[in-house]
């Protein structure tokens, strides 16, 4: 199989990496993370003016250039080694793929919104009661009148403090545990005043990435706020959480890339006894190790990109089989890059240290290793 990008990715990933190591050095991004702003405005235009890249894989039909997985995941492992903290993947992967899903109207005017750098998407579907099973999902749209109510609670919706419209997973139908029943509500939403009915509370992760809870009480909405078919929602649901999965394992290779690379000078440069200590056989082992288990994580982010458009139950398992390969990996990586860098692993002003918190966080991601055996399991049966 052959896995060589063509003319048009290769030039995706130059541009798209040659604006990030000019426009978006690594300090000046997580002072903005942690700013009042909590993220840079103007790189965002860029993403949708300047590179286009927003507008990269969304149909023509909404203002989309059509492109496909392979140019997702491209521009994923290009932000990654930049440790981009804007809402790309929640936005233009996950977003993009529920609005067109689940189409209508109001799906593709907000599509086309999204692709002109206007519009920024947050997926509530996490509860605090949910188990193991993402459909799991307690908070209910009652029908009322001409529209619906929605009344629950939401934990941990990425990106919500930067987020100007919510599609929010509810229940109108059906048992907490049913897949059937679950409906897509889009509402739009202003971090600095959310609606009458909603509650907000934001915060920032580890990984200077910012996410919040929601609380909905008597939330009411018109039927127009409804996504595609009511009660049909939840294969659109899973097929956009996938493409966030691949995503977001195609992030972690490109942060896997630079912290291998940046580990091995480091090692070249750093003596000890008068010698580098990448001159030492046990270090060339360990980082020799490390290099395998990015490969692999390569390979398996791959067979999930490739098998995105492919059948469902095809495309599951490669998705969650990669997931699991990354999730081991960046905690290998991760650890091993702080631990041969010594203390100076752990502070601000080196760029590892914020690396390995990104992959730290990436390892739960879209869910954890063993949520995704379990997943693999049951679709190996």
């Amino acid at each position: 199989m052959d896995f060589t990008l063509t003319d048009e990715q290769a030039l995706l990933r130059d541009s798209v990496t040659a604006y990030l190591t000019g426009r978006y050095p690594l300090l000046e991004s997580r002072r903005a993370a942690r700013s009042p702003e909590r993220w840079q405005p103007e790189v965002w235009e860029a993403f949708a003016s300047e590179l286009g890249i927003l507008a990269a894989t969304l149909p023509e039909s909404v203002g989309g250039l059509g492109g496909g997985p392979e140019e997702m995941m491209v521009i994923s492992e290009a932000l990654g080694a930049a440790l981009v903290v804007e809402p790309y993947v929640g936005t233009a992967v996950v977003g993009g793929a529920l609005l067109t899903g689940a189409g209508g109207p109001a799906a593709d005017a907000l599509a086309e919104s999204v692709a002109e750098g206007h519009a920024r998407i947050a997926l509530a579907l996490t509860e605090p009661e949910s188990g193991r099973e993402p459909w799991d999902v307690h908070c209910t749209a009652t029908p009322d009148g001409d529209g619906y109510v929605l009344s629950g609670e939401k934990i941990v919706v990425a990106d919500l403090p930067l987020a100007t419209h919510l599609i929010v997973v509810a229940r109108t139908s059906g048992d907490r545990l049913d897949r059937d029943g679950l409906s897509l509500f889009l509402i739009d939403f202003d971090a600095q005043k959310p609606p009458t009915g909603v509650e907000a509370h934001y915060y920032r992760t580890i990984d200077d990435h910012h996410t919040g809870d929601l609380r909905f009480t008597d939330l009411e909405v018109p039927a127009s706020a409804l996504l595609g078919t009511a009660g049909q929602a939840w294969p659109v649901v899973e097929r956009a959480l996938d493409n966030g999965t691949a995503a977001v394992c195609a992030e972690a290779v490109g942060v896997m890339r630079r912290v291998v690379a940046d580990t091995v000078e480091y090692a070249k440069q750093r003596k000890q006894f008068g010698v580098p200590i990448g001159s030492f056989q046990a270090l060339q082992h360990r980082m020799v190790d490390m290099s395998l288990e990015l490969e692999q994580a390569v390979a398996a982010t791959y067979l999930a990109v490739l098998n995105l458009s492919g059948p469902d139950r095809r495309r599951a398992r490669a998705v969650s089989a990669a997931k699991i390969t990354i999730a081991r990996a960046a905690r290998f990586i991760g650890q091993n890059a702080v631990q041969l860098h010594g203390g100076m692993g752990m502070t601000e002003e080196l760029a590892i240290g914020h690396y390995f918190k990104r992959l730290t966080a990436i390892e739960t991601e879209f869910g954890s290793a063993t949520d995704h055996l379990h997943r693999y399991a049951e679709l190996a049966r």
